[in-house]
């Protein structure tokens, strides 16, 4: 006997009632676009989690900085230029040859990192120097640009074994309102850079936290640490990401001064996303990020704050430079 009644016409497999064709096809269209209205909900909820693990990397980062400052007397150094890495046996001021990075690494649980290769001899400290520039960290990375894993390298460098992958890092440290934070020259070997002849550049006007042989203080920072970035995120080109070819993304995350690791605040570039193409020339030496709404930078008081790429450049310029006396309004940012 049959549980459908003679007027209902909705019989799907073994005469059971079912939906017909064309329910089923609603059912369908109707999925399809909650899907396409979630969608732009979900990956901003995964962005906004992603910013915020940006946000907490560079907040670490300028604690390791501050903890440096406290305990060494200064702000880590830039060290001496880009073609150096860190020696664990030259100590933390003029004489080290690794940047600002580098020398936080005891800030950040990774002492044996940055010890790798002390009290070595110098064709040992070499194979040791290599080591060190393949390890990436994550706390290096946006995790909205990249992952912390070895990228193409096509760059010597001193006292160190070849490497054709290297860690990169996607935070700068602030050297100033000045144009470039790259220094005009540096030593070529260790005998050079300890000969008390050799012309070292005059880094006087440099007006940042960290560049060639910087020891800044606290006391340095006259326009009040809460007025003065410390560290933050760093423009790239989205089309070089991978290959090490953007001149301010081609050394390891471990070496001195340049464009990698050092960023200034120069008001005459404007403030973008990432940009495929972007003339690296300029951008190269300034501030950015893979977000759309903002770069994050830490200030010398260790908060961090979300940049808007729309930023007066004049105020950018001031939050550069840690000794202009210009007021800075927190609300101007």
């Amino acid at each position: 006997m049959s549980c459908v009644s003679p007027g209902d016409k909705r019989t799907g497999l073994f005469g059971l009632p079912g939906f017909t064709l064309v329910e089923l096809l609603v059912v369908i269209t109707i999925i399809a676009i909650l899907i396409a209205l979630l969608l732009p909900a979900v990956q901003a909820a995964r962005e906004a989690a992603r910013r915020l693990q940006c946000s907490n990397n560079l907040k670490q980062l300028a604690l390791a900085c501050l903890n440096h400052e406290q305990q060494i007397g200064h702000f880590p150094t830039g060290g001496w230029g880009p073609l150096w890495c860190g020696d664990p046996d030259r100590g933390t001021g003029r004489k080290q040859p690794g940047g600002w990075i580098y020398n936080i690494l005891p800030y950040l649980e990774q002492e044996a990192l940055h010890q790798l290769g002390s009290s070595r001899p110098p064709e040992e400290k070499h194979a040791f120097c290599r080591q060190r520039v393949r390890t990436p960290l994550s706390m290096l990375h946006c995790p909205t640009r990249r992952a912390a894993r070895l990228y193409a390298n096509s760059v010597g460098l001193y006292e160190c074994d070849p490497t054709d992958a290297a860690a990169r890092n996607d935070y700068a440290v602030n050297a100033g309102d000045q144009n470039d934070p790259e220094p005009a020259t540096w030593p070529t070997s260790l005998a050079q850079a300890d000969d008390p002849s050799f012309p070292w550049p005059n880094q006087a006007g440099c007006t940042g936290i960290s560049f060639q042989r910087s020891q800044i203080r606290t006391a340095d920072i006259t326009d009040g640490l809460s007025s003065t970035y410390l560290a933050g995120e760093k423009f790239l080109r989205i089309d070089l990401y991978e290959n090490g070819q953007c001149g301010g993304d081609n050394e390891t995350a471990f070496t001195g001064v340049n464009n990698d690791q050092t960023r200034v605040t120069t008001p005459t570039i404007k403030l973008s996303p990432d940009q495929a193409g972007a003339e690296w020339l300029e951008n190269r030496h300034v501030f950015g990020s893979a977000h759309q709404a903002g770069f994050f930078m830490a200030f010398c008081d260790g908060s961090t704050h979300l940049i808007a790429y729309s930023i007066d450049p004049e105020i950018h310029r001031r939050l550069g430079n840690r000794r202009d006396g210009l007021p800075v309004d927190a609300k101007q940012y």
